[in-house]
């Protein structure tokens, strides 16, 4: 489509906006009528520790919400001299999980918890043993058994619980829901009733009561759409939170709010049965669509689902590239100071690359990237960590090598007892992230973790902005009873090209003695968090 035409589409409202809300950016990607991002826009923002909890403030959510669409309201601007003054739909995502109490005047009652707290190990293990179902740290209901049971605090106060996307989708429409995706990761999904599970919903309800004086689970948690249905309207008020200059007009549809986890399903056509996807940026997930259910439970797979319900066996991991990001800022420094000015990209590019030169087994150093927690190695707090063998081969290529490597341990770790102890059978994995920019790298090394081969389409740099774009576009665009696995693969990704890296034998073997000795490690790691 010619920039007169998109200019056109997008004067008469017909240009579909989605929004998610990352750990590191906010993004924002505008699509046409056939799912082509046309425009973006983003802001950068990041997480902060206090008193003992990984938060954003409201105002770094709403501030960053504003400043993300001016931005993409800049780029439309400049690139078809038109300006947005109403949309055809809209669809809002966020990081997964968390937590956002409220009372009945709409008062956050403790900061936003983030998906990076491992503080609720109590919760976890009583809810995991009361339902036989593993349930995460993370997961909202996992906060709210902690607050309740655990840390004495008010509970009784709360109103209502969101997540961070179901709390902007909230404030944008007046709706409390959330997509079914979104809602495996606040409670237990039943895939058959496409809502929360209800034996485990009268389980903990029966044991409040019992307990606790009648309080009631069931009663806080935000309603659950699929892909496909309405989730309300843009107001007024939620129009001039998007466009604080007043342009933007309210009333257009908005899909069920999605969690990253299956935006990115959704940019990577991986809802399907036997298709998978890993997301690799600040944290570190793989999603595979299960075709049967897992023997036994498992606390490093946590099931969820698709945003359209089918169950999907996650592997999550709060650390990825914050360390390597760290290092690739210190190498800047270092190039600064001798005067040579690198950009980010450039950078980025080199070092990554230089990765491939490195010993396949990492030639004796070992690194641990544990920013924070990590639940699949059994870690509540974590310390990032560089070490190596006394007659190591202490090469530039090994020592990022290692950076990448361990960037996937807890991955491997958790997909190891997913494809090896259950079985599970894995048709295609694409990946998508940061992790994956410079060509050929993360996929080299992710496709040694997992010995399989690894995709990357074109549009996955787009990321999960343009999923729940394309999610609100199946909400406008769907034919009668036309599934969304469907819709993707003759409406979105019909022709789509898409770049696969096959493992390398000497590459798969390297990392499974990098593996090895990374589990062994894992008491020196244990050691600095208790100590440092």
């Amino acid at each position: 489509m010619d920039k007169n035409k998109i200019a056109q589409l997008i004067s008469e409202g017909k240009a579909v906006l989605g929004i998610e809300f990352g750990s590191t950016r906010i993004k924002g990607v505008l699509i046409d009528e056939e799912n082509n991002p046309i425009a973006q826009g983003g802001h950068e923002w990041e997480n902060r520790f206090e008193n003992g909890i990984w938060t954003y403030s409201l105002d770094d959510i709403w501030d960053g919400l504003a400043d993300c669409y001016a931005d993409m309201k800049k780029n439309v601007q400049e690139t078809y001299g038109v300006e947005i003054t109403k949309l055809a739909g809209l669809g809002i995502s966020g990081m997964m999980h968390g937590y956002m109490p409220f009372d009945k005047a709409g008062n956050l009652l403790y900061p936003f918890r983030t998906w990076r707290n491992t503080i609720t190990g109590n919760a976890a293990k009583l809810l995991t043993e009361m339902f036989d179902f593993n349930i995460p740290q993370r997961w909202t209901i996992s906060h709210c058994i902690e607050s309740l049971c655990f840390r004495n605090e008010n509970f009784k106060d709360v109103d209502y619980v969101l997540t961070l996307a179901g709390y902007v989708h909230y404030m944008l429409t007046g709706v409390k829901a959330v997509g079914i995706g979104e809602a495996s990761g606040i409670f237990p999904i039943d895939s058959e009733t496409l809502d929360y599970d209800k034996k485990m919903l009268d389980k903990i309800d029966n044991y409040l009561a019992e307990n606790y004086g009648g309080l009631s689970i069931s009663k806080v948690l935000p309603k659950v759409l699929v892909a496909g249905e309405n989730a309300g309207y843009l107001t007024e008020e939620g129009a001039k939170r998007l466009d604080r200059s007043g342009k933007l007009e309210k009333g257009c549809p908005v899909c069920p709010c999605e969690g990253d986890a299956g935006t990115g399903m959704v940019a990577t056509n991986s809802v399907k049965v036997r298709t998978g996807n890993v997301s690799a940026g600040t944290s570190v997930f793989a999603m595979v669509v299960l075709e049967k259910a897992l023997k036994k439970v498992h606390e490093e797979i946590d099931l969820v689902t698709t945003p359209s319900g089918e169950a999907v066996g996650m592997v999550h991991c709060n650390n990825c590239t914050s360390d390597i990001n760290a290092w690739v800022s210190l190498f800047g420094e270092v190039l600064k100071s001798f005067g040579a000015l690198v950009s980010a990209n450039d950078l980025y590019t080199t070092l990554f690359n230089a990765a491939l030169d490195g010993a396949k087994n990492g030639g004796g150093l070992m690194s641990y990237n544990y920013f924070s927690g990590e639940h699949v190695t059994g870690f509540t707090s974590g310390r990032p960590l560089f070490t190596r063998e006394e007659n190591a081969e202490f090469t530039l290529a090994n020592f990022m090598r290692v950076q990448l490597y361990t960037a996937l341990g807890a991955l491997k770790t958790g997909l190891d007892i997913m494809q090896k102890e259950e079985n599970v059978k894995i048709d295609s994995i694409f990946g998508h992230g940061g992790f994956f920019k410079t060509k050929d790298v993360g996929q080299k090394i992710l496709a040694a973790a997992i010995d399989a081969p690894v995709s990357v389409m074109a549009t996955a740099g787009e990321g999960g902005a343009w999923g729940i774009a394309v999610l609100a576009s199946y909400m406008l665009h769907k034919s009668d009873n036309e599934t969304l696995s469907e819709f993707l693969e003759n409406k979105v990704f019909k022709g789509q090209e898409y770049y696969t890296v096959q493992p390398d034998a000497s590459d798969v073997e390297g990392f499974n003695e990098f593996i090895s000795k990374y589990k062994k490690g894992l008491a020196v790691e244990k050691a600095a968090v208790e100590n440092l």
